[in-house]
């Protein structure tokens, strides 16, 4: 794998270090507590989203350190304790996290992250988990919509140039292979972590020759076991297939190869392909592919398999590489207990006008609860950290926020979805490799019910809190407001 790690550690918002110093001056530094992160809304109004973007977290904590480097920037700022600074010099990350693993289904109020760690390390890792998951989670779960809509068919990122920094193209080809891309145009994404790296020419290449056949025979001589022609530079039909069958037929078949392949970048797709299939199959070329690219989502895709377009696989840049139709995922990090001089853990709960900024309080575990017979997830629940689910006996699920709405589930099969990653600051969780996550994620999405999956109108996952759970948040809720009163 190639390395393209760096020192990151001073990648966090200035805060992040005020409250650091403020925590350590006060006394507060080594009390313990707990952050979740989670997210509000699916992107695009759709049903679920994918975790992304751990692998990169857990890099990122075990390399924390500050530089001498960064040392004497922090106090040439002029407002840090010398006593913080040399706290700083030998700063690592020394408490526990539980995540969701990469490639799994998740929902809107789920913990996807719980950080336990001392008040300093714990605040201070905010900015690059959140930045890691924002991002990840975005691109893979905009994958997955773009796969499903293909319905088989290969769909490969196109986007680098189109990404706002490196770090985007780079990470989001990775993030985009997770959620069922096959392939990315970055090269370094293969180079870094295996995603295979595809492409073949642009248009400069055909204006490059003095007539668009011998651009075609030439790449042909040159690439003959991955010739596909870019056929759209002057007319697809009256010369951009001629010449490409031309080509096919001249160079590659007497070296006995039929695997070819053609794009096109521009124009009517849906009449375009019915043409250039028709074409091809006509002069023997069975077996040539044809790839489509430009500006394409997951709507677009789905109209030209419905209008019955001849496509064998779609290139997909800006829209996926930026998510541009909902190119922000949400989530946040949020304080959720904190432990006393004894180790008990203490409920902590944010309030707001905003109904939906309201947190769940307490230090969680979460289960998936699975239909026996029919493997499909039926819903998720958020329990306080010390129960059990007894999958044994039917257990009722109720709508937080309607508790009238309740269900018995029966027959159902409780699983855990959190693993520990680090323990009292060594890391204990075995990074699956690229393609274990990206199985992973195509499993999890298959036991989802189509319901769920459906881009328009999907149904509303139940994601409940267990009776215990339900009874502290709502009991903080009403001593709250019951010392407003007073």
């Amino acid at each position: 794998m190639k390395d393209i790690s760096r020192n990151l550690t001073m990648l966090c918002d200035f805060y992040e270090l005020t409250m650091g110093n403020g925590y350590f001056l006060s006394g507060m530094g080594d009390k313990i507590v707990y952050f979740d992160v989670f997210y509000r809304d699916n992107p695009d109004n759709g049903g679920y989203a994918i975790a992304a973007g751990l692998e990169q977290i857990i890099e990122y904590i075990n390399d924390l350190h500050f530089d001498d480097e960064d040392i004497e920037y922090l106090r040439g700022k002029g407002c840090f304790d010398e006593g913080f600074l040399t706290y700083l010099k030998g700063f690592r990350f020394t408490g526990d996290m539980w995540a969701i693993p990469e490639g799994t289904v998740v929902f809107p109020g789920e913990p996807l992250i719980t950080v336990r760690a001392r008040a300093i390390e714990a605040q201070f890792i905010e900015t690059y988990i959140l930045m890691m998951i924002n991002h990840q989670s975005l691109i893979a779960t905009k994958a997955s919509r773009l796969t499903r809509a293909a319905k088989g068919r290969i769909i490969s990122e196109f986007g680098s140039r189109r990404a706002q920094g490196a770090d985007a193209a780079i990470l989001g080809a990775r993030a985009a292979y997770i959620g069922g891309c096959h392939a990315t145009a970055c090269t370094i994404t293969d180079a870094a972590y295996g995603v295979p790296a595809t492409g073949t020419m642009a248009h400069s290449w055909v204006q490059m020759f003095d007539d668009e056949y011998t651009a075609f025979r030439t790449y042909c001589e040159i690439y003959p076991n991955n010739a596909t022609l870019l056929v759209d530079t002057y007319n697809v039909l009256e010369s951009g297939i001629p010449n490409a069958i031309r080509a096919f037929k001249e160079v590659l078949w007497p070296k006995g190869i039929r695997k070819c392949g053609i794009r096109i970048d521009s124009g009517d797709v849906t009449y375009l392909t019915k043409k250039v299939r028709k074409m091809l199959d006509e002069a023997g070329l069975t077996e040539c592919r044809i790839i489509v690219s430009n500006s394409m989502d997951e709507y677009i895709i789905r109209e030209l398999i419905r209008q019955g377009a001849e496509i064998d696989g779609f290139g997909v840049g800006e829209r996926l590489i930026t998510a541009k139709s909902d190119p922000v995922f949400g989530a946040v990090y949020k304080l959720c207990a904190v432990e006393n001089n004894e180790g008990e853990v203490v409920p902590k709960i944010k309030i707001s006008e905003n109904v939906g900024k309201i947190t769940t309080p307490h230090f969680k575990k979460l289960y998936r609860l699975y239909g026996r017979e029919t493997g499909k997830a039926e819903a998720d629940l958020i329990c306080v950290y010390d129960e059990e689910i007894d999958d044994s006996e039917p257990y009722e699920l109720f709508d937080p926020e309607h508790t009238w709405k309740r269900k018995l589930l029966t027959d159902f099969t409780a699983k855990p979805l959190h693993e520990q990653i680090f323990k009292a600051g060594e890391q204990v969780y075995t990074v699956p490799s690229l393609d274990d996550v990206r199985a992973h994620c195509a499993a999890d999405i298959e036991s989802m019910w189509d319901e769920v999956r459906r881009f328009s109108n999907p149904h509303n996952y139940y994601v409940d809190l267990s009776q215990k759970l339900w009874d502290i948040k709502h009991g903080m809720l009403q001593a709250r407001k019951g010392a407003k009163k007073d």
